[in-house]
């Protein structure tokens, strides 16, 4: 018995000292684990305090570069909410008011129906997701604008919309995704909620919405026979789905509580909560004709109180379409081409992720068969064709329900065309507008121009928006006139072919149709400028030279089918893609191979110069006092910046630079995680609708000041893609399918936010403009003339157009300012243009964006998580910052080498002029140096480090003195 009891004594102390060592082991992963995941922590949890050290002489100069208007975040949200009701109505939108339906009674009760009356769009999936709770609902608004709401039929439809299924836009995971409309049949309505709506006024609201991930279905039953996703199967919606029916039509439900709302109700009002174009010709006359129809997309926080407005006549409707509206989309050229098809012979291209984790190592592809003639630019160049007799078959007022530019009003206007000048650069048109109505009202004035075209030629579209004003509220019989102004150049098309195949933009010689429109298809006026010829090899901005950069992908066009050809519509319309070989249509599909340069010197880093990031507020990014800065930096300081981007750009202690808090996103400074007390706008499509350049950079400015109260310097937003097809998901964070209307739109946004010191990540560059496998490799084909014309120019608008003043101190301390740019943020795309991601093509980034156009700024990545987005590849093509942490996507290869080095440095040199430049510096002067504390959570760290040794230490004494027993009992 003694034995055994000296056995089991003896096991006690091997048991702790395991123990102990466990728990050393706990604190050092502890450690190794937190410093990996160091820019994550710091951004959820708070970074390092800082400390200024003000250069002597200088305690007493005005730093405050930004003034914040506001006390706190929750002041600055509720003047940013007053804006977004503002901006919702000037952008929505009126498509129909028969017989004077609208503006409503008062005095008359309502009947909000439908499930998107109780559950309203107020944003999208993804990145621009919104909390509900934060919001105005629909019911508020009308009741703020003095409504009486039928609560019956609210009520009852409150309770019960969550009992249907509606469509869930999954991120990246169309296993999960479902597409159903989710409206309460009129069937499952009480007889007593039924009875409630008779003699009222019935507003019936139509809701679709998006997200970022994955696109809207273009095929209800094939999309649910597929068996794709586990969450979109049979329900008694699905029995109801007909053969072809899309996402975009009025169901069978909606149709039926139409013709309920009909029988019951004095008048029917349709509020589409929508932010992309639908199907509903069907509204406008027969069975489901409805008296009004007010377009009022995803409203943000506060929208609701502008539709309200709207509806009680409080505010005249004065919003345009972003987008022509077809009366079948099916019919549209870019209908066979939208989503993607696979390259059938790639099977392991980039099989593995960052972090080891299995990819799609297949390969798909989509085809811009379209060309130029996206939106308006086909429907009314086929207009054209027809009328000259060269095109049959086409019917534009059967095809078209609303044009492009198109709304209606509570007053009326008469416009005139006053005058069209050429000085040689610049046309300019004077437009009178004057309000011919009873009530005061603002009038948008269109001018587009056509240009000379000859069958066999370069492509032109019949009729393209030059530029575009809005007036001021006029009251009845006030006038305004109107200066509309855009560059001569901006006629030209671009020429693939030009000046021996290097590429140019030409002018042709002949008669260029300026007109006045009210929409896209209705002329007022118009005049003719004679022009000689001109080729165009100089950009207006930088002066330097242009030529192709996209010659692959016009190759590939050209050598598997061709683009949609205004020579012969009939002929070139596109057809249905396919899956095909990759080999079949000679195209090399390879991972990107890093290759070293070594003619490059290994810079200086590490050096001892004494300058600050604050001294280079104001100064040229070509300035030489950048290169003593930049010397200063070490290795490791660039990679922690670059290499852990997510959300914020990380102190640098060599040269005083701040951290910066960036968040997302198109919605405003909403989160995916929750709330954030900011305030969360309407879609970028609404915006696009005011067509008011002004009212946008209020939102800039407003999203700027909220930034001041919470500590941001960047944002993750606006995105200039384009409405290439009504089905991409993430069409409420576009602007239009106009690519002047959203140039102007985006640059005024970005040079408000910049007025407050927000550098806006601009997004995403470029031709991402669909979700379906964004991340699966998937490559973008168009011809050149149809990325510049269509998809770069917003982008390029917005880079040259952008400005803001700046304010800064010289060296004696003295208040300065200059014309800055606004725009020194871009953000890069998960898709390829041809077989090269966005993020590390060269010609894209580098070429055209900063060569040609004249950007000086930092350019991030989407998400970096997928091993095709190579960091090599993107510091080779001028992509400066990774959006991840590097824990989740592994290090910068070869980072100590020569070349690496070279690049990181050119990308500090980006991103430390966008943060020298923006609020991250308010209050900081000239020659002041800051110090680093320890953020937070390390204290934590270093509490339960001490924890942990100290039990394991206090295991391990007890484990020595559990020995020394046993060895006395031995004895």
């Amino acid at each position: 018995m003694a034995k055994q009891a000296k056995v089991k004594g003896r096991k006690r102390p091997v048991a702790k000292i395991v123990f102990a060592v466990a728990l050393v082991a706990l604190a050092i992963a502890l450690n190794v684990g937190t410093s990996m995941f160091s820019s994550l922590l710091d951004h959820y949890l708070g970074g390092r305090p800082s400390q200024t050290v003000v250069a002597e002489g200088s305690e007493n100069w005005d730093a405050n570069y930004y003034d914040a208007k506001y006390r706190g975040r929750n002041q600055a949200n509720r003047a940013a909410q007053d804006v977004v009701a503002e901006v919702e109505g000037e952008g929505a939108v009126l498509l129909k008011n028969d017989n004077n339906a609208l503006p409503l009674d008062t005095s008359k009760t309502v009947s909000l129906l439908g499930r998107y009356a109780a559950d309203a769009v107020y944003g999208g999936a993804g990145s621009g997701t919104v909390d509900p709770s934060d919001c105005v609902t629909l019911c508020q608004g009308l009741q703020n604008a003095g409504f009486t709401i039928n609560d019956t039929a609210y009520g009852w439809i409150s309770q019960n919309y969550p009992n249907y299924a509606k469509a869930d836009i999954t991120m990246d995971s169309p296993s999960t995704a479902s597409y159903y409309i989710g409206e309460i049949p009129w069937s499952d309505y009480p007889a007593d909620v039924q009875y409630s709506v008779t003699g009222t006024t019935g507003v019936i609201v139509i809701g679709r919405g998006g997200g970022e991930g994955g696109d809207l279905s273009t095929n209800l039953k094939e999309s649910l026979d597929s068996g794709v996703s586990k969450n979109f199967t049979d329900n008694n919606e699905t029995a109801n789905y007909e053969e072809g029916q899309h996402e975009l039509e009025l169901t069978r439900e909606e149709k039926e509580l139409i013709t309920a709302a009909k029988q019951s109700c004095d008048k029917v009002v349709v509020l589409l909560n929508c932010s992309t174009t639908m199907e509903v010709g069907s509204l406008m006359s027969g069975e489901y004709s409805v008296d009004a129809i007010l377009n009022i997309g995803s409203l943000g926080a506060s929208g609701a109180n502008g539709v309200g407005n709207i509806l009680s006549g409080a505010v005249n409707p004065s919003g345009k379409t972003c987008d022509l509206w077809s009366a079948d989309f099916t019919k549209d050229p870019t209908f066979q081409n939208f989503g993607g098809k696979r390259y059938t012979d790639v099977s392991d291209y980039y099989g593995t992720n960052h972090n080891n984790t299995p990819s799609d190592g297949t390969a798909y592809f989509t085809e811009y068969r379209e060309g130029i003639y996206v939106g308006y630019r086909y429907y009314e160049t086929a207009a054209a064709e027809v009328a000259a007799g060269n095109y049959t078959g086409f019917d534009y007022d059967q095809a078209v329900v609303f044009p492009f530019g198109y709304g209606l009003s509570y007053t009326t206007f008469s416009e005139t065309l006053d005058s069209v000048e050429n000085d040689g650069k610049t046309v300019t048109a004077s437009v009178t507008v004057t309000n011919t109505g009873p009530v005061a009202g603002k009038q948008v004035a269109e001018i587009y121009y056509s240009a000379p075209y000859t069958k066999g030629g370069v492509e032109k579209s019949a009729v393209v928006l030059g530029a575009f004003e809005k007036t001021k509220l006029l009251e009845p019989g006030e006038s305004q006139t109107l200066k509309l102004a855009y560059d001569i150049d901006d006629m030209a098309s671009w020429d693939s072919s030009a000046n021996g195949g290097k590429g140019a933009y030409v002018l042709d010689a002949g008669d260029y149709v300026v007109s006045l429109r009210t929409d896209s298809h209705t002329v007022v006026d118009s005049k003719a400028l004679a022009l000689d010829s001109r080729t165009i090899t100089k950009d207006s901005a930088t002066g330097n030279d242009i030529q192709n950069e996209f010659a692959d992908t016009t190759k590939y066009m050209r050598n598997n089918g061709g683009v949609m050809s205004r020579a012969d519509f009939a002929g070139t319309f596109p057809k249905p893609a396919e899956d095909k070989a990759s080999s079949d249509v000679g195209v090399s599909i390879t991972e990107y191979q890093a290759q070293g340069d070594p003619g490059v010197q290994m810079p200086t880093t590490g050096a001892s110069n004494g300058v600050s990031l604050i001294d280079l507020r104001g100064k040229d990014y070509d300035d030489p006092l950048w290169d003593k800065l930049l010397d200063q930096l070490t290795v490791d300081e660039m990679t922690s910046v670059i290499n852990d981007g997510a959300y914020n750009t990380a102190e640098v202690p060599s040269i005083s630079k701040p951290a910066t808090s960036d968040p997302d996103g198109p919605a405003g400074f909403t989160s995916l995680t929750g709330s954030t007390g900011n305030c969360a706008y309407c879609s970028e499509y609404v915006m696009a609708q005011t067509w008011n350049k002004e009212l946008i950079y209020a939102v800039g400015q407003a999203v700027g000041q909220e930034a001041l109260s919470s500590g941001y310097s960047g944002w993750y937003a606006p995105a200039a893609n384009t409405h290439r097809s009504p089905f991409a998901g993430r069409n409420f964070e576009y602007f239009s399918e106009d690519p002047v209307l959203a140039g102007n739109i985006c640059a005024a946004e970005v040079s408000g936010a910049a007025s407050n010191g927000v550098y806006a990540y601009v997004k995403h560059f470029a031709l991402n403009d669909q979700e379906g496998y964004r991340i699966q490799h998937l490559m973008t084909w168009a011809d050149e003339q149809t990325i510049r014309e269509v998809y770069l120019r917003p982008f390029e608008i917005t880079v040259k157009d952008a400005t803001y003043e700046e304010r800064f101190l010289d060296g004696r301390g003295e208040v300065q300012t200059r014309t800055a740019k606004a725009c020194t943020g871009i953000m890069s795309s998960f898709n390829y243009i041809g077989t090269e991601w966005t993020g590390g093509r060269r010609s894209l980034l580098t070429n055209v964006l900063r060569d040609e156009w004249g950007f000086r700024g930092m350019v991030i990545t989407d998400f970096n998580l997928y091993g095709y987005m190579d960091k090599s590849a993107a510091l080779a093509a001028g992509n400066d910052l990774q959006l991840t942490y590097s824990a989740m996507s592994g290090s910068i290869p070869n980072a100590n080498g020569a070349t690496t080095v070279s690049q990181m440095r050119q990308a500090m040199h980006n991103i430390l002029y966008t943060v020298v430049n923006s609020n991250a510096v308010n209050g900081i002067a000239p020659g002041t140096i800051i110090k680093y504390g320890i953020a937070p959570w390390q204290y934590g760290v270093y509490a339960a480090t001490v924890v942990l040794v100290l039990l394991a230490t206090l295991l391990g004494f007890l484990s020595y003195r559990q020995v020394k027993c046993n060895a006395v009992r031995d004895a």
